[in-house]
């Protein structure tokens, strides 16, 4: 164990902030680390759009009514990013298609990586945050609120701040229902019966619905349109 793992096993969400804002310089160190996160062929298929004025914030709110966006000092938008890629097909006069699941999975995940960079790199100087990937629920209206152009789409955002409430870490799947020796280890119900009764003495009071049922209200339904919609747009599906 050493202080970076230390870091990392001390993660909690937050969304409650101080009037405190993140000095220039923190900020500035916080998106370094972000982008200094592993990518695919150093394609960095994303940016990151820093959002730290009133207006768009509220604008933001507006569009994901989530109190984390008002209160934060800054937000980091994560945009899933092809646009570049389009240019270099531009400057050497070849095709481009950007569609299709593997090139939204790379942007994806390069998005994902240096988000979470981006995180620990801010728990490190005493900044707590949320990921917020609600966005994606107003993806054309986000879209639209940042000017994203083609080959462009909305990921997720962080709500970044000094935090003003601390909760206790939330306890993870066991290890054994996760990590599996050589291949895949297939659990029964009862591993989620099990966890669902971790969760429940975790949140108390504060729990309104099981870890299972919200994972059935996530996946027991059809997609949400809008990111579809958006992604035919622009051109990425």
């Amino acid at each position: 164990m050493n202080e970076t793992i230390e870091l990392m096993l001390s993660h909690s969400s937050v969304r409650r902030f101080t009037e405190e804002p993140i000095a220039d310089e923190d900020l500035q160190a916080i998106i370094s680390a972000g982008r200094a996160a592993s990518t695919w062929k150093n394609f960095q298929s994303y940016s990151i759009i820093v959002v730290r004025s009133t207006e768009k914030k509220e604008a933001l709110h507006a569009l994901t009514p989530q109190p984390a966006i008002l209160q934060a000092d800054t937000i980091l938008l994560f945009v899933g990013d092809h646009n570049r890629a389009s240019k270099a097909a531009e400057l050497h006069q070849a095709h481009f298609d950007a569609k299709g699941t593997e090139n939204l999975l790379i942007s994806s995940v390069d998005a994902s990586l240096a988000g979470q960079n981006a995180m620990l790199a801010a728990e490190s100087l005493g900044y707590g945050g949320v990921f917020i990937g609600m966005i994606r629920h107003a993806a054309r209206e986000i879209a639209d609120l940042f000017r994203l152009p083609d080959y462009t789409y909305p990921l997720f955002c962080i709500a970044l701040g000094r935090p003003n409430q601390h909760f206790p870490v939330k306890p993870r799947l066991p290890h054994e229902a996760v990590v599996f020796e050589e291949e895949y280890q297939e659990q029964g119900v009862e591993t989620i019966i099990a966890y669902d009764q971790v969760q429940s003495d975790y949140a108390g009071a504060r729990q309104k619905e099981t870890w299972s049922e919200r994972l059935v209200a996530q996946f027991g339904q059809a997609e949400y349109p809008e990111t579809k919609a958006l992604l035919k747009e622009k051109q990425l599906l």
